[in-house]
């Protein structure tokens, strides 16, 4: 018989029927990206009356949605992704979990759900984590990637904040990112599609934002490009971020540009990593607006010489060419950068207990 919880403790329930050892380890040799998961999943239900409750390990399984569940009418859902990482001593370890946890909730006020407790969040992966631990990897930058997500489970048919959400961790073993393998990526510049408006959602975590970008990426991979740059909704003019990373462009006199925050872009816990780095390796960050226009130029005399998108699933990714209607243009060499590779080896190597951890960014997962 399983026993209460304590707060921010889960109870487990164990698999009856897990994957079997030779079946995991066939499917995590060669993970891809997203496609893999592990046996078991986290889950804590929400009602208004009794607030968070039935924390619990379960096996991961399909869910039974009523036709009238509100987020399949009015959309109330948001989500985070993270990373687990195995470190030279064997043990397990979490990268910032208390950022993504107070992003989370910052996603849920602006989309009217309730809070999650930060602990409450932490202890959810960590648990997902320590229970499913042996479906970990064995590929070069091999992980696990977790999903913590939320939406309205409330079955009614009205417009009006849900009175009930379920809240879940999945967890997804996974390799590199990108399929093509090149050095570098190639962008494509939307011209006619904008992924956030001011006073929109574009600094909350949830799925329209995505939903709104895959036209715009699906014109992106017609024209062989691996992901697409988003212009501000106002004047088309200044460059935003990509479909699911931030960007940042390095300059020949060792100064670092990124789009500022305001509403439209997302916090990403990747970016603000990389600009503490930075700083603390004597470069100047300005997070400032840059355009379309200046990119260009600033690239075709030599100005800029590296571009880069970062985020939890690529990383820290070089950016090499950029396409749109008018032409393209190369950056750099048109391949990673030294600055580029530095910074992406330095985050890599606090990441998974390689290089001094000076910020207690390491959550070791005991």
């Amino acid at each position: 018989m399983a026993e209460t919880a304590a707060p921010h403790e889960f109870v487990t329930d164990t698999h009856p029927a897990p994957v079997d050892a030779d079946t995991r380890t066939a499917m995590i040799s060669d993970p891809g990206f997203g496609r893999v998961f592990t046996d078991h999943m986290a889950s804590v239900h929400y009602h208004e009356d009794k607030g968070w409750h039935d924390a619990k390990i379960i096996p991961r399984a399909p869910l039974s949605l009523d036709p009238a569940t509100a987020v399949l009418h009015y959309a109330q859902e948001i989500f985070e992704g993270m990373k687990a990482y195995r470190l030279a001593d064997g043990s397990m370890a979490l990268f910032r979990p208390e950022e993504n946890a107070r992003r989370f909730n910052e996603s849920a006020r602006r989309m009217a759900m309730p809070e999650l407790p930060d602990g409450l969040f932490v202890e959810s992966v960590k648990a997902l984590v320590r229970t499913d631990a042996h479906w970990f990897p064995p590929v070069e930058g091999g992980a696990i990637y977790l999903r913590p997500f939320m939406f309205a489970s409330e079955v009614f048919l009205g417009v009006k904040p849900s009175a009930e959400y379920r809240y879940l961790v999945i967890a997804s073993p996974v390799g590199g990112y990108f399929k093509s393998g090149a050095p570098a990526i190639r962008v494509w510049t939307s011209e006619h599609y904008t992924r956030a408006a001011p006073g929109g959602t574009g600094a909350a975590k949830c799925g329209g934002n995505y939903a709104a970008s895959l036209i715009a990426q699906a014109e992106a991979t017609r024209h062989e490009c691996d992901q697409v740059v988003f212009l501000d909704a106002a004047e088309r003019r200044w460059v935003e971020e990509l479909g699911g990373m931030n960007l940042f462009f390095l300059f020949d006199d060792g100064s670092i540009i990124t789009p500022p925050l305001g509403g439209t872009i997302l916090p990403g816990i990747t970016r603000d990593s990389i600009i503490t780095l930075a700083k603390e390796a004597g470069l100047t960050v300005r997070e400032e607006p840059y355009a379309i226009d200046q990119w260009e130029a600033d690239a075709k005399s030599g100005k800029l010489t590296e571009t880069f998108a970062c985020g939890t699933a690529a990383v820290v990714t070089p950016v090499g060419k950029v396409a749109g209607v008018n032409g393209e243009f190369t950056i750099g060499a048109g391949g990673p950068g030294q600055l580029t590779e530095k910074l992406k080896s330095q985050l890599v190597a606090i990441q998974r207990g390689d290089a001094e951890d000076r910020h207690g960014w390491v959550h070791r997962i005991e």
